[in-house]
């Protein structure tokens, strides 16, 4: 029969590890009377003391590994397919993902997928992420990995749960609306009650880094690359809910990290593939990108995320992630953000411009803290290690790096983490349902009573979950769905922004950004979110069971923010 402490839940096992502490603050054995690896860390301590004091004794090799934060290939820490330990050794020069750990002393670490509908996935090599109790188990493993080396530090481990488009870990979790959805709620309240709920449970799972939220403010063209991942085209409201969001999510221990500084909503070009122009003036910038970023800093966001973005009115020609006049000028002397600052993806096309070696170098000189993502990780690893013996990295660099990385982790480690009961539990659910109601938005139709009678025809290419979901909701509401006539209801999905919609559905909806509306007929709803909630809150408005009280947080042409003012 296997031991009390085999049976733990894999969620407690990590919340063990992060918070078990011992009085050295240094490298010393840890104590004989455990079996399990304790930190070095120790929650309730001064975090910039301790951090500082801990960075300060750390070895050249452990400096330079806590600024790493990679990805590795397999579903588990120590047990991988063929084909993943071949790929990590390929990356770096180890089979596992402990082993990728122990290796590099790392500081921090990545959990990826792919899906076709992510337009952020073509950095993605692998998928290491299944179902809520294999993260458990992955990152509990991970964190034993790490506190298992003289320097016994947990991991930052993280992952992009932005919910919408950008959703790393969808089955058994709670999907809450996308972010355009509460900028139409307008409630930051319900904004920071869904994020503190969604925090809990990717805490539970043993996650402590959220790539989230977006702070980016939609400029005035529909072509944007951001879309429903912001919160709108309006900076003050943004700044109301980035800032609800980061409370959200680390009241419940989990690190936000805004992005994609200094702002990439003004954008139609994909800074994944090539290097996107922000052409606007400082004073633009101040005025319409910078207020969500100043919001997230008065709220203690954990981390800013640079972004590979060409800011032509402080350092053209190159991207700011790789710019001391954008982080450290702006960001840290003129700003005033003393948190971590984490590099957008490094395999992305406009870091890999220079070499992984030269590229890591780069990205430490420029004023970042933690490098995401390096396309290869023996070779960032090499070049920062050989920067710093040849002095082009000073040790007093990385230590200041260090610091930051470390009083972030001894916050994290001082808010209790919840079990795996909260995972797919009752909060979740409620606080996506309550955001998903108070975004539906009617553009143009009745504002009371239903928007259609009798029965109901679902249709919408690419829409096929959604109007699955939508099907489901409508009978649970009691209406009657068909196949053939009835009144249609036509989904636009996304990628359809230039969908024909000359011939009108009795009601067509928006699932993600409504600009694409302006050319359709009838009575228009956007959604902003195919989330289930979503489609839920959806068949209600359509059924007459509840009113759309949103409005829609981005300008349509021709037509109201609501037709139910």
């Amino acid at each position: 029969m296997p031991s009390p402490r085999r049976r733990l839940q894999p969620a407690l096992v990590a919340l063990a590890l992060l918070l078990s502490a011992c009085t050295d603050a240094g490298h010393g054995a840890p104590d004989p009377r455990s079996s399990e690896p304790t930190s070095a860390l120790v929650p309730g301590a001064d975090p910039a003391a301790q951090a500082a004091q801990v960075a300060g004794r750390l070895s050249d090799e452990e400096l330079v590994g806590q600024l790493l934060m990679p990805y590795a290939y397999g579903n588990a820490a120590d047990k991988v397919s063929s084909g993943s330990a071949a790929a990590n050794r390929n990356y770096a020069g180890a089979s596992t993902p402990a082993e990728i750990v122990r290796k590099y002393h790392l500081g921090g670490i990545i959990l990826v997928s792919s899906s076709a509908d992510d337009p952020t996935a073509g950095t993605n090599k692998t998928t290491n992420v299944e179902s809520p109790a294999q993260v458990a188990k992955l990152t509990a493993g991970l964190q034993q990995a790490s506190l298992g080396l003289p320097a016994r530090l947990p991991l930052l481990i993280g992952t992009d749960q932005e919910y919408g488009q950008v959703t790393r870990i969808r089955d058994g979790m709670v999907q809450l609306p996308a972010a355009l959805a509460f900028g139409a709620a307008g409630d930051p309240a319900l904004t920071e009650a869904a994020w503190k709920a969604a925090g809990a449970e990717l805490a539970a799972i043993g996650l402590n880094v959220d790539f989230a939220p977006d702070a980016d403010v939609l400029g005035s063209q529909p072509g944007g690359v951001i879309g429903s991942r912001s919160f709108g085209s309006d900076p003050a409201k943004v700044s109301v809910q980035v800032a609800a969001a980061v409370r959200g999510l680390q009241a419940a221990g989990v690190a936000a990290t805004v992005k994609h500084f200094p702002g990439h909503g003004h954008t139609t070009t994909d800074s994944h593939s090539s290097l996107p122009v922000l052409s606007q003036s400082l004073e633009s910038l101040q005025a319409g990108d910078l207020p969500p970023f100043l919001a997230a800093r008065d709220a203690g966001v954990g981390m800013i995320m640079s972004g590979h973005l060409d800011v032509k009115a402080i350092d053209p020609g190159g991207p700011a992630s790789f710019s001391s006049r954008v982080l450290v000028d702006l960001l840290r002397t003129k700003l005033g953000y003393t948190g971590v600052i984490v590099t957008d993806a490094l395999n992305m096309a406009p870091a890999e411009q220079w070499g992984p070696g030269e590229a890591a170098v780069r990205a430490i000189l420029a004023g970042n803290d933690i490098l995401l993502m390096p396309p290869n990780l023996s070779a960032a690893y090499k070049g920062l290690l050989d920067a710093v013996h040849s002095g082009r990295i000073s040790k007093q660099r990385l230590v200041e790096s260090a610091t930051r990385i470390l009083a972030l982790k001894l916050r994290l480690a001082a808010v209790p983490r919840p079990d795996m009961s909260v995972v797919d539990g009752d909060a979740g659910k409620s606080a996506a349902r309550a955001g998903a109601a108070a975004a539906i938005t009617v553009l143009r139709g009745p504002c009371d009573g239903a928007l259609v009678t009798g029965p109901v025809r679902v249709t919408g290419a690419g829409a096929d979950t959604a109007r699955a979901a939508l099907e489901d909701a409508l009978r649970k509401a009691g209406a009657e769905v068909v196949t053939q006539g009835g009144s249609e209801v036509r989904l636009i999905g996304y990628g359809h922004g230039t969908a024909d919609l000359s011939q009108g559905a009795a009601v067509t909806v928006a699932l993600d950004t409504p600009y694409v509306l302006a050319s359709a007929r009838g009575t228009l709803v956007a959604t902003y979110s195919s989330s289930r909630a979503s489609m839920s809150a959806l068949a209600d408005v359509i059924t007459g069971k509840a009113k759309a009280p949103g409005r829609t947080p981005v300008a349509v042409q021709g037509l109201p923010a609501t037709a139910c003012a």
